[in-house]
């Protein structure tokens, strides 16, 4: 998983609360078990008419938007089912950070193990975002995930929380098995002391 340390970008501003994951990747393309590839497909409904060209007013079909790295949306995004199919999609379309007053549980967790940050910020500090990404090409929004800020175009420094297991395994690039597998060493001097001070639980293992 790519780390995220720090992203500097245009912000996408997406003003609907309750975006579910079916409007993130509708379910006909959730078949599939590979990671790459569904970022086309993302928010498809909103970014396609039904023949399959792009709506020409959706945000994400228009410059500079379409390159954003970063997606300023509403309250309770990625509620819905918990098809880890949403944060597939907008990692391979491009995010690497979402901006929003509450996210759905699942969906947030699931942003962490995708390599994509879940940034939570007040919902008057969200409007205020969403305006100024709406300027284009020349509001750049900078997110370090070291110093847990969000600097806007406007230069206001904006602090958000983390959990810092979580912020740790997004610095170094790491899902839940990356983690495990970085203490490998540990974990097999713990099972051979183990054997050692109780050899018949070993055994019955």
């Amino acid at each position: 998983m790519e780390p995220f340390v720090r992203v500097a970008s245009v912000a996408a501003p997406l003003p609907i609360d309750n975006v579910d994951t079916d409007v993130i990747i509708p379910a006909e393309f959730g078949v599939t078990m590979e990671r790459g590839g569904l970022g086309p497909h993302a928010f498809n409904g909103l970014r396609r008419f039904p023949d399959g060209s792009e709506r020409p007013d959706f945000v994400l079909n228009r410059e500079p938007w379409r390159h954003a790295k970063i997606l300023v949306a509403g309250a309770n995004f990625g509620c819905g089912s918990s098809r880890e199919h949403a944060p597939w999609a907008l990692r391979d379309f491009g995010f690497r950070a979402i901006v929003a007053p509450s996210f759905a549980d699942i969906f947030y967790g699931n942003c962490f193990r995708n390599g994509i940050l879940p940034v939570r910020l007040p919902a008057a500090v969200v409007t205020d975002l969403m305006e100024q990404a709406g300027q284009g090409a020349n509001a750049v929004f900078t997110i370090d995930l070291e110093s847990q800020a969000l600097v806007a175009p406007d230069g206001t420094r904006h602090d958000f929380a983390v959990d810092p297991w979580r912020r740790r395994c997004l610095l170094e690039g790491l899902d839940e098995i990356g983690a495990t597998l970085a203490g490998a060493a540990a974990i097999e001097r713990f099972e051979a002391g183990y054997a050692r001070r109780r050899p018949w639980a070993a055994r019955a293992g």
